[in-house]
């Protein structure tokens, strides 16, 4: 394992890191399979990094297709103690419209079917008792915190909290469905939050969410959600999340 240093997954509109000067890409084999592409280790402004594309290289992988325990395990194998999670979500409250950066703080869980623990008896964990982990607040604070220094020193404008919904996906959800979500308490939605966030808990990883705003949530405008807006309103929140990763890895 090399030295520790900070991971970044991308997700939706952020599939590569253009200004990474590449060191190699590591295909590893995780006792959980395949992760969704080989990890890229290289240099980011000063800083050693990996990256992952949650969604592969080519963006083909849906949502409740990937293997989330293979991502953070081979992240962790590659030598991450931190994960910076950038996800592209829907906007539930008012001030959450396109465009805008969160940094959420709380999350629910409404996906199903996924392999969501480690400790189901396979590999290294299945001579082990049941582990049960804290996850009353599942955002490391710690790197929450960096985030925001970082956003601050680059004058991005960021909204600190929010509660995410993780929905099963691929489709996006109906209006009533987003009703539902808001009277839970939900601000944000997205497909990818869950399990990634409770599987790098497990790992004793800390692990945060840049979440990028590419859509109203349904019902929450007149007209339906395209294709097109999301991604008109991803390359400007895209390039504010660049911003503040050149402003996090430049501290």
């Amino acid at each position: 394992m090399g030295t520790p240093t900070l991971a970044i997954i991308g997700g939706t509109g952020l599939d590569a890191l253009v200004d990474i000067k590449l060191d190699k890409r590591e295909i590893i084999i995780t006792p959980f399979g395949e992760p969704s592409g080989p990890v890229t280790r290289g240099n980011l402004f000063g800083q050693e990094v990996l990256f992952l594309p949650r969604h592969g290289y080519s963006h083909s992988i849906a949502p409740h297709l990937i293997n989330y325990r293979a991502n953070i395990w081979a992240l962790r194998d590659a030598g991450a103690d931190s994960i910076l999670a950038v996800a592209a979500v829907g906007g539930i409250r008012s001030d959450m419209g396109p465009g805008q950066v969160v940094i959420p703080d709380q999350i629910i869980d409404y996906s199903w079917g996924r392999k969501s623990t480690f400790f189901d008896g396979t590999y290294e964990t299945r001579d082990s008792k049941v582990t049960h982990i804290d996850f009353t607040h599942p955002y490391s604070n710690a790197l929450r915190q960096r985030l925001f220094n970082a956003a601050s020193a680059a004058k991005i404008d960021v909204v600190d909290g929010g509660t995410y919904a993780a929905t099963q996906g691929p489709r996006l959800e109906t209006a009533a469905e987003i009703t539902r979500l808001e009277r839970d308490g939900c601000h944000l939605v997205g497909m990818t939050g869950m399990p990634e966030a409770s599987l790098a808990r497990e790992l004793e990883l800390h692990y945060a969410c840049c979440a990028v705003v590419a859509n109203w949530a349904a019902g929450k405008t007149d007209g339906i959600i395209t294709m097109e807006e999301i991604e008109t309103n991803l390359t400007g929140g895209m390039q504010q999340v660049s911003e503040l990763i050149k402003a996090l890895m430049s501290a």
